[in-house]
């Protein structure tokens, strides 16, 4: 496979990379550092890496953990690059003694209803500062294409991504909290819950979108 050849879901999976997610079109991975100096010392590592392999992630340093985000922008998607430095990044970690917790791996999305998505969009970039670059940190906004309609309902709501063998827990959970189903009919793509108000949110996994 090339290495600006993008790979699906389902070839990732099968390729071992038990530290690494995927969860929107990219590789994840979370490493519980317990400490700032020991994360700094895997992010040094994985730079040393990056530059190596000319191939750059995206890092978030934190005082228990690091998180590492792996993506070929100029394929559109995860390649053989990203697979290697992903394994690179988990030898480094072993190194250091520092495990992976894809459990802790999550990424929202807000979902807002548009009769005329060509029309709101412009906005929705201004306002979250998405053309200068600064709301590369927020959130991602998407666009559902709905009919016209007179009565009021709920026009945001939020998409939650985690690794697929942690959405059934995180469904239970808010079940048990006073959810109720709406419709598992995508499931593990997608499953939809409601709040006691009847406020909807999805919970999301990679699995059965190929």
């Amino acid at each position: 496979m090339g290495s600006r050849q993008t790979m699906t879901f389902t070839e990732v999976e099968g390729l071992g990379l038990t530290d690494w997610r995927w969860l929107h079109g990219a590789l994840h991975a979370h490493y519980a550092s317990g400490g700032f100096a020991a994360g700094l010392a895997l992010v040094d590592r994985i730079g040393e890496l990056a530059e190596a392999a000319d191939h750059h992630p995206d890092v978030d340093l934190r005082y228990p953990y690091v998180r590492v985000t792996l993506v070929s922008h100029d394929a559109g998607g995860v390649t053989s690059r990203d697979v290697d430095l992903a394994r690179q990044v988990s030898a480094a970690a072993a190194a250091l003694g520092i495990p992976a917790d894809p459990s802790r791996l999550a990424l929202l999305e807000i979902g807002l209803d548009a009769v005329d998505e060509a029309a709101i969009e412009p906005f929705w970039r201004a306002v979250l500062g998405l053309d200068d670059g600064s709301g590369e940190a927020l959130p991602p906004v998407w666009f559902q294409q709905t009919e016209p309609h007179d009565v009021p309902r709920q026009r945001f709501h939020l998409d939650v991504t985690v690794a697929p063998e942690v959405a059934q827990q995180r469904i239970d959970a808010a079940l048990a909290a006073g959810g109720t189903l709406v419709s598992a009919d995508r499931a593990p793509a997608f499953t939809v819950l409601a709040d006691a108000e009847g406020n909807r949110a999805c919970v999301c996994t990679a699995a059965g979108r190929d």
